[in-house]
């Protein structure tokens, strides 16, 4: 197995990681509200990419990255504090994340060739899934949070750095 296939599913494995627990913030704060089972919907969607890549990384010994400490604390409280702002913010977090994911899971199928298609159709299902969870946080009113583009430009450039991060550590 290729250094690359280690590092997809070591940084696959740790984004997904990274939205549970972003998720399961943006739940403590609103989880009782109306949001709930929308929230607890895309929540339970990541939860199977996770427990899908963390069967990778035990089926093709892949050392996961050592930054899931920093990522349970910092996910949490990423969904924690939008979803305190509200739930508009809540979306808008939801929306940058997922159209991160996107533009990665998108790169990542288009580089793995015909040896590696279960892997790539896999990456394909879930990135499917994530452009659902950006168009729920659209649909529920994302682009109408408080200084939009500012948050959403910072959780963008967070979750760049958290990729690359992830890829190496």
């Amino acid at each position: 197995m290729s250094e690359d296939i280690k590092k997809f599913i070591r940084v696959d494995h740790a984004g997904e990681y990274g939205a549970a627990r972003i998720y399961a913030g943006q739940l403590a704060v609103l989880g009782r509200g109306p949001h709930g089972p929308q929230l607890e919907h895309m929540k339970a969607q990541e939860q199977v990419h996770l427990e899908t890549f963390a069967e990778m990384i035990g089926e093709r010994r892949v050392r996961p990255t050592a930054m899931l400490p920093f990522w349970h604390v910092a996910g949490f409280a990423l969904g924690a504090v939008t979803a305190a702002l509200g739930p508009k913010a809540a979306m808008a977090c939801t929306v940058a994340v997922e159209e991160t994911i996107d533009a990665h899971y998108a790169a990542q199928r288009d580089t793995l060739s015909e040896d590696e298609a279960d892997l790539r159709d896999t990456i394909e299902i879930f990135r499917l899934e994530e452009v659902e969870h950006r168009d729920i946080g659209l649909a529920n009113g994302a682009e109408q949070a408080p200084a939009y583009k500012l948050l959403s430009g910072l959780i963008r450039a967070g979750c760049k750095a958290a990729i690359k991060l992830s890829e190496v550590v």
